[in-house]
């Protein structure tokens, strides 16, 4: 799914305005922990890890879809930026950088929940903690599922872009699935000036990991000192009103 959209990713997200949001609280929190090397996890095509190096941080990126990486690593040219970008999944990030490489690890984007059994997610944050020195800091982002689950709630806010008198708009939304798990889809329309519109239907499934699950599972990893928050500005987490939930843990 992501390879397919790794073209039209960096259209789908408005990132001076998520940056703008997101970057003082992620900054806050690598500041407290006095981090300055930093993994960006699953970075897709890795804006927060290059403003993260513009800012001074030592940034590295891993994703698991190669046409992220390949788009990441342009951003990165195109912005003269240092960052190294490899292709790696969970589970492949210590073998990939290095044991204890780094004093924090961000994994945002609701990009956890992609895997989709108890067993992957305890496999992915031990992962994590040995990519880390002892008291490094990881920042995990995913979208508050206990609201998701408890208001059967299906689509997300549509997001549109321009170019010229190009035009996509991207559609997202949930099937509940029998199995417990979600389908994520994503619809993207595009058309040129009055053209027709055509469509594209991208799906993938995800794991609704909710506060509870994911505290006992980092627990579990050796995590400590865990802060939930209910999105990337750094509010209060509210299981039943948050749009994200949002943990920080050492």
């Amino acid at each position: 799914m992501y390879d397919a959209f790794s073209s039209d990713y960096d259209r789908f997200v408005d990132w001076p305005s998520r940056l703008a949001v997101e970057l003082p609280f992620i900054e806050q929190q690598l500041q407290m922990q006095n981090s300055r090397r930093v993994l960006d996890a699953a970075c897709g095509t890795g804006m927060h890890a290059i403003a993260l190096a513009q800012r001074g941080y030592a940034v590295a990126g891993a994703d698991l879809s190669t046409g992220m990486i390949e788009r990441a690593r342009l951003n990165a040219a195109d912005a003269g930026a240092d960052v190294r970008f490899e292709t790696a999944g969970f589970g492949e990030l210590a073998q990939t950088f290095g044991s204890g490489s780094f004093d924090a690890l961000l994994c945002l984007g609701n990009s956890l929940p992609h895997l989709l059994t108890p067993g992957d997610i305890t496999a992915a944050l031990a992962d994590f903690a040995a990519c880390l020195q002892p008291g490094g800091l990881l920042l995990v982002q995913n979208r508050n599922f206990d609201e998701v689950i408890a208001h059967h709630e299906r689509w997300m806010e549509p997001q549109a872009h321009w170019e010229g008198d190009k035009e996509w708009l991207f559609l997202r939304f949930y099937d509940f699935d029998r199995d417990g798990l979600l389908s994520f889809n994503i619809v993207t329309l595009r058309r040129q000036g009055k053209d027709t519109w055509t469509q594209h239907v991208s799906s993938t499934r995800l794991l609704p990991l909710r506060q509870v699950e994911l505290s006992a599972a980092l627990s579990a990893a050796g995590f400590k000192t865990m802060t939930c928050y209910g999105n990337m500005a750094g509010a209060s987490f509210d299981p039943e009103t948050s749009g994200n939930l949002v943990v920080a843990a050492k």
